[in-house]
């Protein structure tokens, strides 16, 4: 079991999508640069004083590629580190100071949080191989050497936690995606389904009537040319998906002409419908996703929305676009943000895959709002 748990550490690949260097990284290594400046200045008893302070604020400059070449800064900051101490064991006064904690900590987080598997083997083994030096080199007691080393396990159980955590949501967002991914695909099966039956039918229908209306055969074959013209242009709407193995239900998918069952006036808060007059004939991976987003905000809204009294259900049409707004007036649930992280994002990647845009947040005037816009010509 350990044998299988170290070679899955050494083949692990390095964190995803790592943050571009900012300004908070700048103003660290700034902050330590001075610190190590200020100690090197004022401290008392700092031996060889400007080589030492030096050293400090040299040093501090690496943090900045600490999360694109973790072990290379690792490898650097405690090989200082080591030199030093056995330097220390040779008889040299001892140089480091206090600032150049700060740093190392720094250093063990970001190997354990950016660093591959092989990366964060051989970076561990540097810094115990530095902390045994250093530890012996100062022939520091039982306690400070516990301290130490507690203190350096405490920085790489902070990094692996960080990383469990972004690569679990990383997970979850990838499955929520894929599962998105899935039911669009399924409802375009649906939809391309039902035009293969329609023109079935029309073609047993115009064989049936050829011998006794032969006019009859010519309106099967416009039939079935206007069935397959509109089969080829949702075919090739279709995003390139994995649909699993479920069983497809072969029925009419919800649209937008269904929101107003979506409607109503007891009890509070009351959800209330504004639709177009007359509304274009949509494509229908178009008219399912407004639908779904609009029953995925309604809900959240029933479930969020703090003594809300009402929820107001809009669409649009206009310009090739379709616009949605569903908006309440209640008050902000802090537990909100949780919500719409994973709660709207699956239908923010099926708006996206549409090639549409998604807002939602807290409104000006108060309360919450979604707001979509999805193009009404998809792939045609």
């Amino acid at each position: 079991m350990i044998t299988n748990a170290l070679r899955s550490l050494w083949a692990e690949p390095r964190a995803a999508d790592p943050p571009p260097r900012g300004w908070r990284d700048w103003a660290l290594v700034g902050v330590l640069m001075v610190t190590g400046l200020l100690e090197g200045i004022l401290q008392n008893d700092v031996a060889w004083r400007p080589f030492a302070t030096v050293l400090e604020v040299g040093l501090a400059p690496v943090l900045l590629w600490r999360r694109t070449h973790p072990l290379a800064c690792v490898l650097v900051g405690f090989g200082t580190a080591m030199v030093l101490g056995l330097a220390s064991l040779a008889g040299a006064p001892d140089v480091g100071l206090d600032t150049m904690v700060f740093v190392v900590l720094v250093l063990v987080y970001a190997l354990v949080r950016w660093g591959s598997g092989r990366e964060i083997v051989i970076g561990l083994v540097v810094v115990g191989a530095a902390a045994v030096i250093g530890t012996v080199a100062d022939a520091t007691g039982p306690a400070d050497v516990i301290g130490g080393f507690g203190i350096l396990a405490a920085a790489a159980a902070g990094g692996a936690a960080f990383r469990y955590r972004a690569e679990s949501r990383r997970r979850a967002l990838d499955q929520i995606r894929s599962q998105e991914r899935v039911g669009l695909a399924r409802e375009l099966h649906d939809v391309v389904a039902h035009h293969v039956s329609a023109i079935a039918v029309q073609a047993q229908a115009g064989r049936a009537m050829a011998g006794q209306r032969p006019e009859a055969g010519l309106e099967a074959l416009a039939a079935i040319e206007g069935e397959a013209s509109r089969t080829l242009a949702e075919m090739r709407a279709m995003v390139r998906v994995l649909r699993d193995g479920a069983p497809t239900e072969y029925a009419p998918q919800p649209g937008v002409a269904d929101l107003a069952s979506l409607a109503r006036r007891d009890p509070v808060p009351v959800v209330d419908v504004e639709l177009p007059d007359h509304l274009d004939q949509l494509p229908p991976q178009v008219d399912t996703a407004v639908y779904r987003l609009a029953q995925e905000a309604v809900t959240n809204a029933l479930r969020h929305a703090r003594n809300a009294s009402r929820v107001e259900i809009r669409v649009v049409e206009g310009a090739g676009r379709l616009r949605l707004r569903v908006a309440d007036d209640g008050r902000i649930d802090p537990a909100r943000s949780a919500a719409r992280g994973f709660g709207l994002l699956g239908m923010t990647e099926r708006v996206q895959l549409l090639g549409g845009t998604l807002r939602a947040g807290p409104a000006p005037e108060g309360g919450w709002t979604v707001e979509a816009e999805l193009p009404t010509e998809v792939g045609r």
